[in-house]
């Protein structure tokens, strides 16, 4: 039998389990390691992990008698099935305080079913978001935990020691809250990655196709935007990969074909945002342009048969590349609006207890929507924990504002040139649908009433009464008795 001596099991050899075991054994814990695949185990102890403190186990039984107890175990296994089996494997090997540690890409209502599972069972469940990729795994990802509160206290050594720093040198990693609170905050991060990237995919391509920059004067921009109020890991790398040529000295982005992958996360945000009832309109225009691009053979064929004349740019160029840098920046204020939206209403529906501001000191390293941004919003919900809508705050007011001419003229050159920039345009319709103090949703609701009868509420009446009118004459006053939107 193996001596318990290990403070943390990792099952999943990976590239993220490898990486991620060889992170925490170089903040100076010992970890045991389990791989379904056994010779992986020994590959890697006689590896990358040669002359370091791991415990190599081929069987569940061997990696829990290697713990500590409490014991921990880290799971990065693929998400669904698996994880449910690996849990139903791992439950009559451990015992009462034990902790579970989902780190895969879980579906948020997926982790509160296995916090119940796990719980009745006597042990303690974690769902954790993981992001950063490969280099964050080993060198410092940002952490999202979230489910058995008493389990807190036992990982929070652990996770705060590998994770990333921010720049002055906070822990990007804290608890987010009850059962499936952390892999529902790292369901919004992906979503609000879909929505960056196609942000900038949108501004490059408008510099491309109606400014028609090269690679060379588009690296030169990003590089600048890089060292300013847009700093991010995102620009950063799009600043890295218009420079980047192949060993023939050809431009790889330029080879790339055009039609982008998804893994479903981005839906998933989507559709918590439909079930919630929150306008999430950026991020639903992400999912949705990697869909259109998706079709890429459809496009090729409708191309020529759809091919209408545009004018050429004639405004001024330079002034439209600062536009662009006003309007990125803008949107990407309401992509975040948004998401922290649907955070809260999570947290209402879930009952969760979440730190808002503590979310955005979370992203600020590590992860790939990091951004000195984030640090604005963290001060946004320090000065207002119950912030209603982050364009509320007086700092995002303030530059959403003075940025709305800027971001319309971005719109309205990208229109004339028949370039589409949905994420752009969505993020301004919620900005302008957000400030207007009356909607035409009266006459849809007029609308409703009269084939539906599903009534309505009248501006000179309280809020909560509800009428219905006989439109046609001879409808009646039987109502539907329904009023969902």
């Amino acid at each position: 039998m193996t001596n318990a001596v290990a403070d943390v099991g990792l099952i999943g050899l990976a590239v993220m389990g490898e990486n991620l075991a060889l992170n925490m054994e170089s903040r100076g814990f010992q970890v045991a390691v389990y791989n379904r695949t056994t010779a992986r185990v020994d590959d890697f102890i006689a590896g990358r992990a040669a002359g370091k403190k791991f415990t190599g186990a081929h069987s569940p039984q061997e990696l829990v008698a290697a713990l500590k107890a409490p014991r921990k175990i880290v799971m990065l296994v693929k998400a669904g099935k698996p994880v449910d089996e690996l849990i139903e494997q791992l439950l009559p090997l451990l015992s009462p305080g034990d902790i579970l540690i989902d780190g895969g890409n879980s579906l948020f209502t997926d982790t509160i079913r296995r916090t119940r599972r796990v719980e009745e069972a006597g042990m303690l469940f974690v769902g954790s978001g993981v992001s950063g990729g490969e280099e964050g795994a080993l060198n410092g990802p940002s952490l999202m935990p979230g489910g058995s509160p008493a389990a807190w206290p036992h990982i929070k050594p652990i996770f705060q020691a590998i994770c990333a720093r921010t720049p002055e040198g906070d822990p990007c990693c804290d608890w987010m809250g009850e059962n499936g609170a952390g892999h529902f905050v790292k369901m919004v991060h992906n979503g609000i990655e879909y929505g960056d990237m196609q942000l900038i995919g949108e501004t490059y391509d408008v510099m491309k196709r109606v400014l028609g920059m090269n690679n060379e004067e588009m690296h030169a921009v990003f590089a600048e935007w890089n060292r300013g109020e847009l700093d991010s890991y995102l620009i950063e790398i799009t600043r890295d990969i218009l420079a980047f040529r192949d060993s023939n000295g050809e431009a790889t982005v330029d080879v790339i074909l055009d039609a982008a992958g998804q893994k479903g996360t981005g839906k998933w945000t989507v559709v918590e945002a439909l079930d919630e009832g929150v306008p999430l309109t950026l991020i639903g225009e992400a999912v949705f342009a990697r869909s259109l691009s998706a079709e890429k053979e459809a496009r090729a064929k409708a191309a020529p048969q759809l091919n209408v004349a545009t004018p050429s740019y004639q405004g001024d160029r330079k002034r439209l590349v600062d536009d662009l840098r006003q309007a990125l920046y803008a949107a990407k204020i309401v992509s975040y609006a948004q998401g922290y939206l649907l955070l809260r209403s999570a947290a209402k529906a879930y009952q969760w207890n979440i730190n808002y501001g503590g979310i955005a000191l979370v992203w600020r390293g590590g992860c790939i929507i990091r951004s000195a941004f984030l640090g604005d919003i963290k001060k946004a919900f320090d000065r207002n924990p119950q912030l209603d809508n982050l364009l509320l705050d007086n700092f995002f007011k303030d530059a959403v504002v003075g940025r709305h001419e800027a971001w319309r003229r971005v719109i309205v050159a990208a229109v004339e040139s028949g370039i589409p920039v949905p994420c752009l345009s969505a993020a301004l319709a919620y900005f302008d649908g957000y400030r207007s103090g009356r909607l035409p949703a009266n006459l849809l609701q007029a609308q409703r009433d009269y084939f539906g009868a599903h009534t309505y509420e009248r501006v000179d009446q309280p809020r909560g009464k509800f009428f219905h009118t006989d439109w046609t004459g001879h409808g009646g006053a039987t109502t539907s008795r329904s009023y969902s939107a």
